[in-house]
């Protein structure tokens, strides 16, 4: 948003705030909250040359992340800026990132979030933030992939070379490691069949760049991240990434330190944030977890309807002593189907879990209430008449 206007290349101070932001276009209200902010609290004005400049980005975090499609409005954002500070940046499942993914090329559906790093070189500062929303699979300097739920059929010890070699056999379910089967195709999209992915990232140095210097560096270091990021910028990507100078630091020719080189140490900074992006990732349930039956009372117990949103509702139902779960909003509830009942296992601790690739656990309250997937993704419905 207002992204055009920094193309212009006017030599002096005006941008005041990037925003990164979640909700879709929904969330293009955080960009213009926190520059209306800024002329609330003073720091900008009315006259023509104090006019607040913020711009921001957004990903695509609805669909199957999440059962509800709340936005950051102007109140969330207002209050985010009002409790940010200085030297602190939460890395991981927050802010922007908080229902983030990557790797839905190939089924990985792993979580993701935002990611930062930091390095001085004498007078020099680069920092690098990131939110990785990508249709690729993050990967390590050791080409390994840093986080990915893998198809049963995949050998193991595969690195991201190796899926991308399979491709696009590696991006359906039942792949086993062979090479690309020429007969293939992956024109239908991801496996997870969500297209929507992007990566939005900010480079900031505080030596004083030249408007063109900067867009080098913007492309230098965006060029760069599909070592950390592949596949990288494809056509289900909509990737965007800032290079901003706080212009603190104007050294003598003689300790200027040339853009490409800037631009160098900016590129390994930002795979350090890529990387710091990516938080634990919860277990998913194997195929075959033992049995730990619950008594018929404490089945009875927890049937009924659960209401997560207007979109998402879960009905539960006993059948030979046995609890079964069935969506029956307008989307599935994580690994438990509208098509069909599935049955839910009951673990050692007392949840349940859905058996599969992608972790589905219910934990059962005793408000009338159930908690999907425990954790910082969880999600919470209310059983009906409760």
């Amino acid at each position: 948003m207002n992204t055009e206007y920094l193309k212009i290349g006017y030599p002096f101070p005006e941008l005041d705030a990037v925003v990164f932001s979640g909700g879709s276009w929904y969330g293009l209200e955080a960009v213009t909250a926190v520059n209306t902010a800024l002329k609330d609290e003073g720091y900008r004005g009315g006259n023509w040359d104090n006019i607040g400049l913020t711009v921001g980005s957004i990903i695509y975090d609805f669909g199957g992340r999440r059962l509800n499609e709340i936005y950051p409005d102007k109140r969330l954002a207002q209050a985010a800026l009002k409790a940010a500070t200085p030297g602190v940046f939460p890395r991981g499942a927050y802010g922007a990132g908080r229902s983030a993914i990557s790797g839905s090329i190939f089924g990985c559906n792993a979580h993701s979030g935002q990611g930062g790093a930091f390095r001085q070189t004498g007078e020099l500062k680069i920092a690098a933030f990131t939110v990785v929303n990508a249709l690729g699979i993050v990967t390590d300097r050791d080409g390994r992939a840093v986080a990915c739920y893998p198809d049963t059929t995949w050998l193991e010890g595969l690195k991201t070379q190796h899926i991308l070699a399979g491709a696009p056999a590696s991006g359906k379910p039942g792949w086993q490691g062979q090479p690309m089967d020429a007969s293939s195709s992956m024109a239908e999209g991801p496996a997870s069949g969500e297209k929507k992915n992007t990566t939005i990232s900010l480079i900031v140095v505080n030596q004083k760049m030249e408007p063109s210097e900067l867009q080098r560096l913007a492309i230098q270091v965006h060029t760069s991240m599909a070592r950390g990021i592949q596949p990288f910028q494809t056509e289900f990507d909509g990737d965007v990434l800032y290079a901003v100078s706080t212009a603190e630091y104007t050294p003598p020719e003689d300790k200027r330190i040339a853009s490409i080189d800037i631009g160098t140490m900016a590129s390994e900074v930002m795979w350090d944030a890529i990387l710091s992006a990516v938080p634990p990732q919860p277990a998913a349930a194997s195929e075959t977890p033992d049995r730990h039956p619950a008594d018929k009372a404490t089945l009875r117990r927890l049937t009924g309807r659960y209401t997560f949103s207007a979109l998402a509702e879960l009905e539960l139902t006993v059948d030979q002593d046995k609890l079964f779960g069935k969506a029956t909003g307008a989307r599935k509830v994580f690994g438990i189907p509208k098509e069909a009942p599935v049955e839910l296992l009951r673990t050692e601790a007392g949840d349940f879990v859905v058996p599969g690739r992608y972790p589905t656990v219910l934990r059962f309250d005793d408000r009338g209430g159930v908690i999907v997937n425990p954790g910082r993704w969880q999600q919470t419905g209310r059983k009906r008449g409760n």
